[in-house]
């Protein structure tokens, strides 16, 4: 016997299902399809894709009724036969930093009948920029010994749908759509510009575990008549799953973000068990060979800084000759604790000159600031309820 999960690392097929379809993450040409399933004609089904596109990714509408340039008879039917979907809300949280945190509720659109799953989904306002921080699995399968969500066991990918639902859910509760309204606390920047200007898929989840589905909501989020975010705006982050960071440079085109944590493969192996998989060398012969790197389009490499641990002068000297001749920034982030965990942010000062060497070889190495902290926000900390259903409540749905 066997549990009914999906634990897949490729893409999560959009089964057939009796209800209205979710046209939210289907590309406009597989929109167009669905349309002319419904009858309509070849011409008639690009036309009207396209409308829905604008309806869906400029306006933000899920009522299909709001669609004032698409005849009404036409409306009533496509509310039969569709449907635009949006994650449950099941929290909100504000730090007093400005960091929101969703919790949302999904069901498995593959097992109607599964429990609800959840995923934490972050904003952090920033006086510049917006960034949206986007979860591509529900759990996670790697396991680094730093990381809460590692702690969590993968219930299943998410599809693109849901992907691009936390984005859709988190610009409707920004005020970021036409005729939407910002939140009045104060935290979230009022103005002409966008709430959300950045996403980074950094959340729950190895993204590239995930490649297709991501893939599909990534383009979609930079279709320049739908989202229209520009690659240069959107980061993928990943724990080193070699072989798919050449098809993410060529294929989806977007920034890249390696979670390096170490600069042996010992250490690494302990911190980021895949790295027993694909070590360092090849992980790094794949950051130099990345579709478009330049110093234009640099490559970002993670580090969190554990005391006692990766954080000496010596591994700071071992990350810049690692990284030479790469195009990259570094990223260092004071670890951020959450119970149970056998780690300890290293001291400021340690932080601070471990960063001296880095700067003096010429990498930019911002320290990032934690944020969030107050409400279990912050990189690393994200773990959502999903775990807490009972084993009893999975086994009964065993295959």
């Amino acid at each position: 016997m066997s549990l009914a999960l999906n634990i897949d690392h490729g893409s999560v097929p959009r089964p057939q299902k009796s209800g209205p379809l979710d046209l939210l993450g289907l590309s406009k040409k597989e929109i167009s399809a669905r349309l002319a399933e419904t009858g309509l004609s070849e011409r008639d089904s690009r036309m009207r894709a396209s409308q829905l596109w604008n309806w869906i990714y400029v306006n933000g509408a899920t009522d299909f009724g709001a669609m004032s340039n698409i005849a009404k008879g036409l409306r009533a039917d496509l509310a039969q036969a569709f449907t635009i979907g949006r994650p449950e809300i099941v929290s909100e949280q504000v730090s007093n930093d400005g960091t929101r945190k969703w919790l949302f509720r999904f069901r498995d659109p593959a097992h109607p009948n599964m429990p609800p799953v959840e995923v934490e989904t972050v904003y952090i306002p920033e006086s510049d920029r917006g960034t949206l921080c986007v979860s591509s699995q529900v759990g996670c399968t790697l396991t680094c010994s730093f990381c809460h969500t590692g702690t969590q066991k993968l219930v299943r990918n998410l599809t693109a749908g849901e992907i691009l639902g936390q984005v859709m859910m988190a610009r409707e509760r920004l005020g970021d759509f036409p005729g939407g309204v910002r939140p009045t606390d104060g935290l979230v920047p009022h103005g002409e510009s966008r709430a959300i200007t950045n996403i980074v898929m950094m959340g729950m989840g190895e993204p590239l575990y995930n490649y297709e589905n991501v893939k599909q909501a990534l383009l979609i989020a930079s279709d320049g008549e739908g989202l229209s975010l520009s690659k240069r705006r959107i980061t993928l982050s990943t724990s080193g799953v070699v072989p798919q960071i050449e098809p993410t440079g060529s294929e989806i085109g977007v920034m890249l973000a390696i979670s390096l944590h170490a600069v042996r493969d010992d250490l690494r192996d302990v911190l980021v068990p895949i790295n027993k998989k694909w070590p360092l060398e090849e992980l790094l012969e794949a950051c130099r060979t990345y579709p478009g790197v330049s110093n234009a389009k640099r490559i970002t490499f993670e580090y969190v800084m554990l005391k006692g641990i990766n954080d000496s002068d010596a591994d700071a000297r071992e990350l810049v000759r690692l990284l030479a001749k790469i195009p990259a920034k570094i990223n260092l982030i004071p670890f951020n604790p959450w119970p149970g965990s056998n780690y300890v942010c290293s001291d400021w000062d340690r932080i601070e000159s471990f960063a001296d060497i880095v700067n003096r070889a010429g990498y930019a190495s911002p320290v990032r600031t934690p944020r969030g902290r107050d409400i279990f926000a912050a990189c690393g900390q994200l773990k959502s309820e999903t775990e807490r259903l009972k084993k009893k409540d999975r086994e009964a749905f065993m295959l």
